[in-house]
């Protein structure tokens, strides 16, 4: 008896260590993150002001790379989305050779640094073309979002019951109106997350636009002339010797840092309020 209280008091004394090692090793993880958007919140406050929202870049502000980084994410997006989850869907539905090649050409893509990605498509869209263009930074960014839709659908759709796409088929419901009617609505809050996580992917991408979306300093809404993001602008201000420019970018970096969090916060919401529960 005293051997097995001995032995109790052993294990809780270890399950105790085990538990403040891991506490403490992940709060060396949440310091860096906290200092970070805390350094960035002190410095990038300080050159908030309404006017940044209202007036482009000629007049102090910096509205066009606003509406740029939305366009060029917008058409990214509207590129990634739909490739991304077509190839999820044949990945996590289809075991063949191809679909074996087709995930290594993903896992490819995806270890490519995002400054390559923009050298290909500065290559490929904007020598051709000879110009600089929004559509051209939307194609960079969808090439950099598209793994990370692929391998969240493919994902999601495995964490799926086997039993609930075996019913579908016994009841005479062909394969596409399982993948259809099944599967994409019980995982379409993951599919949904995995979209904004690779929104708030490229939404800090800032070499391939330097290849591709180049940057203006004028408001325009064309897609096929060169166009500002908030992450150009940041890399150019910052690299000033102008004060008041370096100001602007510690602001923008707030601005867009604030973005990316409020993204990510609102992929968990999702998951947590409208996943289905199998």
């Amino acid at each position: 008896m005293d051997t097995t209280k001995i032995r109790l008091k052993t294990n809780l004394i270890k399950d105790k260590i085990f538990l403040g090692v891991v506490f403490f090793l992940s709060l060396l993880v949440v310091i860096p993150l906290v200092w970070i958007i805390g350094y960035i919140f002190l410095r990038g406050i300080k050159g908030l002001s309404p006017l940044l929202f209202v007036k482009d870049q000629n007049q102090g502000g910096i509205l066009n790379a606003l509406v740029g980084t939305f366009l060029i994410t917008g058409v990214a997006t509207l590129i990634a989305t739909p490739i991304g989850i077509m190839t999820g869907i044949y990945l996590s539905e289809y075991k063949n050779r191809f679909s074996s090649f087709l995930r290594m050409i993903v896992e490819l893509i995806q270890s490519i640094p995002s400054i390559v990605m923009g050298l290909l498509a500065y290559i490929w869209f904007v020598v051709p073309l000879r110009s600089f263009s929004a559509l051209s930074g939307g194609i960079a960014l969808a090439l950099i979002m598209i793994p990370v839709v692929v391998k969240n659908t493919e994902e999601n759709l495995r964490l799926i019951p086997s039993i609930l796409k075996e019913a579908a088929y016994a009841l005479g419901a062909p394969k596409h109106e399982v993948i259809f009617k099944v599967l994409i609505p019980c995982s379409l809050s993951g599919i949904t997350t995995g979209v904004l996580v690779g929104m708030s992917r490229i939404l800090g991408e800032t070499a391939p636009l330097l290849f591709t979306a180049f940057g203006a300093r004028i408001l325009h809404t064309n897609i096929l002339k060169p166009m500002e993001t908030l992450p150009t602008l940041i890399f150019k201000y910052a690299t000033s010797p102008v004060d008041e420019w370096i100001s602007i970018a510690w602001a923008t970096a707030l601005i867009l840092t604030v973005t990316v969090l409020l993204i990510n916060f609102l992929s968990t919401v999702i998951v947590k309020r409208w996943k289905v529960k199998l």
